[in-house]
């Protein structure tokens, strides 16, 4: 009898949001990685142990799904102290990245690693044999145009190894990664379940079940704009655009750089810069507190007007919309700027979450609220059948 554990992750351009089991772990990792060598220097085995994991993701991936494979990398925090960091390329797609499914198998070995999990999972001289019940997600644009397929197929077809190598408590373990289903969500649709649903589906949000919505969901690399009307989500006048924050962030880093000589480790600490309570758009340069509001505002209003017309020309196809709302971690990051853009324009009913943890894990939950109902749909239709001990048992 095997153990199938639920996962629900979503693969932000900025970070992983990752739930799983019984939202028992949770995981939250920047979406950086570098090619590194086995070899990692190390002070002293002591030390590395005592150091938390998540800061020293080292790591080996065999997968048949991957373009390079049984490629070593610094995965996370670790990666963003790198010479050769990468994170994903705006105009890429997500399906198609190496990147995205090493982030996935990372986040997936280092929850089935965990002591919690060691009556769940056979392990075997260091050999960990996880099974998994994944929710994910890809953007709309990806979806309409079926590469959701393809990717599903690459994570069911095989095995998936992840080897730690020079990472803390978990040096020399291996975990195979195996899955016994895989739903990938549009990340349009995503949003709306989590809008108006509680993680047992129960409808939480009445009001807006019958209303006509848009969710403008602003991610790294892409901009969904999901039209509901009816319940449903309206496929052919959603619309997927390929402009998210990434290159704005990256522009902002670079002119810090050009212009402080600052060198920011990666697209999440300029986030960090731009949207933290304190000392917000200054940044430290030779131990001065100097503000970076100019390069900050130039560049991210230029990218909320792009996001403002997106609006402007969906809301004109669909002019019997009553609300959007803004989401994702994107949305946050361009908060301000797009507020001020409707207040001098068109005053558009538009709605952002005040809640900026609850946006940026907004997929994630989503994920987790599909897959789950997913999973006791099928535990309901097996027991009907009366297969008795010998089913799968699936445990969340």
């Amino acid at each position: 009898m095997s153990n199938s554990r639920v996962a629900a992750i979503d693969v932000g351009n900025d970070s992983i949001k990752a739930l799983f089991g019984k939202m028992d772990f949770e995981l939250n990792i920047p979406n950086v990685m570098a090619r590194d060598t086995e070899d990692r220097p190390v002070i002293g085995i002591e030390e590395l142990n005592e150091k938390d994991p998540l800061e020293g993701i080292h790591i080996r991936v065999h997968s048949p799904a991957l373009t390079e494979n049984n490629v070593v990398y610094r995965v996370g925090s670790l990666a963003t102290k790198s010479d050769n960091a990468a994170e994903l390329d705006p105009g890429s797609s997500k399906s198609e990245e190496d990147q995205t499914l090493v982030m996935l198998f990372a986040s997936l070995a280092l929850d089935a690693v965990r002591d919690e999990n060691s009556n769940l999972f056979k392990k075997v001289n260091n050999v960990i044999d996880a099974n998994y019940t994944l929710g994910t997600g890809l953007p709309l644009r990806e979806v309409k145009e079926g590469k959701d397929v393809g990717y599903r197929a690459q994570l069911l077809s095989s095995v998936h190894q992840v080897e730690f190598l020079v990472t803390p408590k978990y040096q020399g373990i291996k975990v195979n990664i195996k899955f016994d289903e895989v739903k990938v969500y549009p990340e349009g649709f995503a949003a709306y379940i989590n809008l108006v649903m509680d993680n047992d589906l129960n409808i939480i949000n009445r009001d807006l079940i019958d209303r006509r919505i848009l969710i403008q969901d602003i991610g790294g690399l892409s901009t969904d704009v999901a039209v509901i009307k009816n319940r449903n989500v309206d496929d052919d006048k959603a619309q997927g655009f390929n402009i998210g924050v990434s290159e704005a962030l990256e522009a902002i880093r670079e002119e810090i750089r050009s212009k402080h000589g600052v060198e920011l480790d990666s697209r999440r600490d300029v986030v960090e810069i731009i949207t933290r309570k304190n000392d917000r758009n200054h940044i430290m340069v030779k131990g001065s507190r100097t503000s970076v509001h100019d390069i900050t505002d130039r560049i991210l209003l230029e990218l909320a007007k792009k996001q403002y017309r997106h609006l402007r020309n969906v809301w004109k196809k669909n002019s019997q919309t009553e609300i959007c709302y803004f989401v994702g971690g994107g949305s946050i990051v361009l908060k301000d700027y797009l507020k001020a853009l409707n207040n001098s324009l068109d005053g558009y009913n538009i709605e952002f979450f005040e809640d900026e943890k609850e946006s940026i894990w907004m997929m994630a939950n989503a994920y987790y609220k599909l897959i789950s109902d997913f999973v006791r749909k099928k535990e309901k239709e097996e027991k009907g059948k009366g297969k008795g001990p010998e089913k799968q048992a699936v445990t969340k």
